[in-house]
């Protein structure tokens, strides 16, 4: 029987910022362009292509959707040379594609990997999300407690003030009522258009983006790809997957998911140690989007390891024609 082949991270790390960074690049042409799905397709196309210029054995578990959704990257999709470890791959060739057709903030190019059954195959349903950064007992906020009870343990963990805390939510209307009770703790918000895995990222790092506290329901998929991040970063997030029909609870069933009202942690998300990469596409508080000047194009990557809870970030200069 053949030993199966460890997963080296720190050999691979390198491999995959150059994943994302590839798609990145290929977005470029269409940044404030008004045309979602061909940013979305050019991404998909790039990453794909330069993720079968690994030496891995790589399942999409978390991607573009089924496989008669998705042309590419479907999850369950095989990626790789066919030789190397086997691993699990989570991505979003380009989160925010919205954000990336009208030219607005935080868009990125973001993928993770870890070794074979270490991230959960969550179905494409929505999930509730909370998630605060790194420094904090386990359980100082919970999914149980109201949006207002979380602002208010959170403060009293911190120090200070309800008026000194700041939360990002995805601005939707589903959320209208949550971001009044938010309001009336006198705390702040954040309102995104678009792209809940670098809100949750945001709070691993408040210093820098001013975000505490992550909450809100949103694609359970990218919830995954959040707890990969935070995984590097640290922080915790929780997550319930939300299911409005039967169908989405036969995706869950299909996934070999069988509790429904089951609480995911961080560690339940991601079972294993991860590496994790995002490229910019468009300027946003944690890495800065593409740059493009006569005969060059410059990328900010930030590449980070659970085992070493390494964080890199990096500049790419490409010379285009």
């Amino acid at each position: 029987m053949t030993k199966a082949l460890e997963f080296h991270d720190r050999m691979l790390s390198l491999g995959l910022a150059r994943v994302s960074e590839a798609a990145a690049i290929a977005c470029a042409p269409l940044i404030g362009r008004g045309d979602e799905k061909a940013a979305d397709q050019a991404a998909v196309d790039a990453m794909r292509t330069q993720l079968n210029k690994l030496d891995i054995q790589g399942v999409v578990v978390i991607g573009e959707g089924e496989r008669d959704e998705a042309p590419m990257l479907y999850i369950g999709e095989e990626v790789g040379a066919g030789s190397g470890p086997q691993v699990d791959i989570a991505l979003d060739p380009l989160e925010g594609t919205t954000l990336t057709a009208k030219d607005m903030p935080n868009a990125l190019a973001v993928i993770a990997m870890g070794p074979r059954g270490s991230m959960l195959h969550a179905p494409d349903v929505y999930m509730e999300k909370l998630a605060i950064g790194p420094g904090f007992r386990r359980g100082v906020v919970t999914l149980d407690m109201s949006p207002a009870e979380r602002v208010s343990a959170l403060a009293s963990a911190k120090g200070c003030s309800t008026t000194d805390i700041t939360v990002c939510v995805l601005e939707r209307p589903r959320h209208e009522d949550m971001i009044a009770e938010l309001r009336s703790t006198g705390a702040a918000i954040r309102l995104i258009t678009d792209g809940d895995v670098a809100g949750v990222m945001h709070c691993a790092e408040p210093a820098t983006t001013g975000i505490d506290m992550y909450m809100g329901s949103g694609g359970a998929p990218e919830g995954v790809l959040a707890a990969a991040a935070l995984k590097c970063m640290g922080g915790q997030i929780f997550g319930k997957l939300l299911f409005r029909n039967d169908d989405e609870r036969g995706r869950a069933k299909k996934a070999g998911i069988t509790n429904f009202d089951r609480v995911y942690t961080r560690d339940d998300l991601v079972t294993g140690d991860v590496i994790f990469a995002a490229t910019g596409v468009t300027d946003g508080s944690l890495v800065t989007g593409i740059k493009r000047e006569v005969g060059y194009i410059t990328v900010e990557t930030i590449l980070m390891r659970s085992k070493t809870g390494s964080v890199r970030r990096m500049t790419y200069r490409n010379p285009v024609a």
